[in-house]
């Protein structure tokens, strides 16, 4: 079922690229957009991602599918101030981008108005960059969508098509399945690729000329914006709590081997590491696909991961 109104609260890559995809495929008969920067709200009417933008008091009135776009931390202000515009018995759902839906789930349905309903989603979605000037309609094709619980099976399942409408794979978990999840395969290594970039302020200035493909691919999600992700990391820090010290033990394992100059032991973990990563992609995975997937910079997060 197509979106009569949607509304898209914060116009950085994740929410530009709500917008433009909504209105490449079709999804929404009207977009709004809500943006505190002047900029973003220029970028995104000239590029047509949004009929109008209004203002965050207002954006929500008349809509029925809202999407919060903004970091984690600054969703239940937003929500707040959008609270004028949520009419009660108009039935508008909820939805938003953030990468930790725990605190999301247990806190915006209680600041919503009666007949309104939150529906948790996540997009494995993004890059390294962020601002709207990155945001394209391609972004969530093939990308796994996480929603969560919905109070409304309803609206869940309308939150389901839309993510569908823009080309993503949904995947259902609970808030607390989310967030346990994620903290493996996505905040753990953006963690583990900012210790090890601010390692480097101890390397010889000559290291860098010998930086290749290996240093690039590792270090590339190092260079995702840090105010953001010190908000993820913070607000999924009791779930992070496990695969930290997982790695931690890794680590400590390996160093003792090396220390003790046990080749057959350091083979035992790296055989083992291997061993415990998850299948690779298929390889029918084309040359193009592949080439793709690194101009998107998949799939780190630019706005909200």
């Amino acid at each position: 079922m197509k979106v009569e109104r949607l509304a898209v609260v914060g116009l950085g890559l994740l929410g530009g690229s709500v917008a433009l995809a909504a209105r490449k495929r079709g999804a929404a008969r009207e977009v709004v957009g809500a943006t505190r920067s002047a900029d973003a709200a220029a970028t995104a009417l000239a590029a047509g991602a949004v009929d109008r933008v209004a203002p965050i008091a207002e954006v929500a009135r008349g809509a029925d599918l809202l999407v919060l776009a903004t970091p984690v931390g600054a969703m239940a202000a937003m929500v707040r101030q959008m609270h004028p515009g949520l009419a009660a018995g108009s039935g508008a759902v909820i939805t938003d981008v953030g990468s930790v839906k725990a605190s999301l789930v247990d806190t915006l349905p209680g600041l919503l108005s009666p007949g309104c309903c939150y529906v948790g989603s996540h997009p494995m979605a993004g890059s390294h960059h962020r601002g709207m000037s990155h945001a394209r309609a391609d972004l969530f094709e093939g990308a796994v969508c996480v929603v969560t619980e919905a109070a409304d099976p309803r609206a869940g399942a309308r939150v389901v098509a839309f993510w569908e409408a823009l080309g993503a794979r949904v995947v259902r978990r609970t808030a607390v399945q989310h967030d346990a999840e994620v903290a493996w395969v996505s905040h753990l290594p953006h963690l583990l690729a900012f210790a090890f970039a601010g390692s480097l302020a101890a390397a010889p200035g000559s290291a860098a000329e010998l930086a290749g493909a290996g240093f690039r691919d590792f270090t590339r999600i190092a260079r995702s914006d840090a105010e953001l992700w010190a908000d993820i990391l913070t607000e999924n820090r009791k779930a992070l709590a496990a695969p930290l010290g997982a790695a931690g033990s890794q680590l400590e394992a390996i160093a003792k081997a090396l220390e003790a100059g046990d080749a057959e032991g350091l083979d035992r973990l790296l055989s083992a590491a291997r061993s415990a990563l998850f299948p690779a992609p298929p390889a029918s995975r084309s040359a193009t696909d592949t080439a793709t997937a690194r101009a998107r910079g998949d799939r780190s997060k630019g706005d909200s991961d």
